[in-house]
C-alpha cells in the first residue's frame, strides 16, 4: 500500500508510491559518457593548456608544478564581487544588491573524468579546495551563505562536460537554508538534541537504508527520500560548518563520496545528478542544532503538476530497496 513519510529535518512529506514502484535496476540510464570523451578538447576552457579561456583565476592546487584543481571566477556570474550589500525596501517590494561570489572549481586537468572514476586522492584534492574557498569567502562581511554544488549531465543543468563544480557566496541566507536552520532550532529546543545527529543514529540503528559507512561518514538514502536514489552523506562528528572539516575527515569523505558516486555510476549507468553541500549560514559557524551534510540527487524522475501544486513529491523507488541495490554494486578501488 502507498505510504506517506515525513522527513524530520525538512518537515516535507513524500508519497512512497509502492503501487507504482519500479525495480532499482529499472532506473539504469544505460549511458556511460566518459568512455566516449577525449582526454583533451581544444575548445574546452577547462582543459589543461586552455587556462586563458576561463575567467580570472583565484586559486590553484598544484602537484609537481602542474595544477590538479583550479578555481576561476565564473565568466557569466550570478553575483558580482564589487559593491556593497545594500537592502532596499518599498512597501512589499524588497531587494538586495547582487553582491557576492560565483566561482567555478575545475576538478581535474583531464576532460574525460568524472568524480566516480577519479582516484581517492583526486577527490580529496577537490574537497581541500572546497574547504579553502569556503574558509576564505566566509570572512567577507557581505557574505551570509555559501553554497557548493555540482551539476553532472545535461539533465542536471550543466553545459560543459569537463569535470567541474561551483560555489556561490550570497548576500542573504536563502529560504531553504533558513527554514532548515529554524526547524533544527525548534527540534533542539523541544528535545535538547540535534535532529541531524538523531537522524543519523536512527538510520544506523535500522541499517536498511545505509549505502556505505566509514570511520567518519555515512552514506544513506533517507527514510523519506524525495526522489529515487536521493542520497545523504552525513559526518558522524557533530559540526555545523563545512570548513571545520579536518584533514583526516577530508580523506575519509573522499572515499565515501567517490564510492557512493561510483555505485550510482556503475549501478545506474552514469545518471545525471546534482550534489550540494548544505552548511550553516556564515555567522552560525558553531551551533548545537545544525549539522552540515552533502546531498546527492540523481535526476531519475520529473517534477510534474502534482509536485508543483502540492509541494509534495512522489517517490516511485522504495528507499530500502534502492539502498540494498547500491550496496550490492561492485566497484574498483580508487
Amino acid at each position: 500500500m502507498t505510504e506517506l513519510r515525513q522527513n524530520a529535518i525538512t518537515r516535507e512529506w513524500v508519497i512512497i508510491a509502492s503501487e507504482r514502484s519500479r525495480r532499482p535496476d529499472d532506473f539504469s540510464q544505460e549511458k556511460v559518457r566518459s568512455a566516449t570523451l577525449p582526454l583533451y578538447r581544444a575548445d574546452c576552457p577547462f582543459c589543461f593548456g586552455n587556462e586563458h579561456m576561463t575567467g580570472e583565476e583565484v586559486f590553484r592546487l598544484c602537484e609537481d608544478e602542474k595544477w590538479r584543481v583550479r578555481v576561476a571566477l565564473n565568466k557569466y556570474p550570478a553575483l558580482s564581487p564589487e559593491g556593497d550589500r545594500i537592502r532596499t525596501y518599498h512597501n512589499l517590494f524588497r531587494s538586495v544588491s547582487g553582491v557576492g561570489f560565483h566561482e567555478v572549481i575545475i576538478e581535474h586537468p583531464r576532460h574525460d573524468l568524472t568524480t566516480a572514476l577519479m582516484s581517492f586522492a583526486d577527490v580529496a584534492n577537490i574537497l581541500r579546495v572546497y574547504r579553502q574557498r569556503y574558509a576564505t569567502l566566509r570572512t567577507d562581511p557581505r557574505v551570509a551563505s555559501i553554497i557548493i554544488f555540482k551539476n553532472h549531465g545535461a539533465g542536471a543543468g550543466t553545459s560543459l562536460e569537463h569535470p567541474h563544480s561551483q560555489l556561490a557566496a550570497t548576500p542573504i541566507v536563502p529560504y531553504e537554508v533558513r527554514f532548515r536552520t529554524q526547524e533544527a532550532i525548534r527540534y533542539f529546543d523541544d528535545t535538547g538534541e540535534c535532529v541531524f545527529c538523531r537522524t543519523l543514529a536512527d538510520e544506523l540503528a535500522v541499517g536498511d537504508r545505509i549505502i556505505f559507512a566509514s570511520e567518519h561518514f555515512v552514506s544513506f538514502i533517507p527514510y523519506a527520500a524525495l526522489s529515487p536514489f536521493h542520497t545523504w552523506i552525513f559526518p558522524r562528528r557533530h559540526c555545523s560548518s563545512f570548513d571545520n572539516i579536518t584533514d583526516e575527515e577530508i580523506l575519509d569523505l573522499a572515499i565515501v563520496l567517490k564510492t557512493t558516486l561510483a555505485k550510482l555510476y556503475h549501478g545506474l549507468g552514469d545518471p545525471d545528478y546534482n550534489y550540494v553541500i548544505r552548511s550553516s549560514p556564515t555567522d552560525e559557524r558553531r551551533t548545537d542544532y545544525f549539522h552540515w551534510y552533502l546531498a546527492i540527487v540523481p535526476r531519475l524522475s520529473l517534477t510534474a503538476g502534482f509536485e508543483l501544486g502540492s509541494g509534495m513529491y512522489i517517490n516511485t523507488a522504495l528507499p530500502e530497496e534502492s539502498a540494498a541495490f547500491l550496496r550490492s554494486v561492485e566497484i574498483g578501488n580508487g
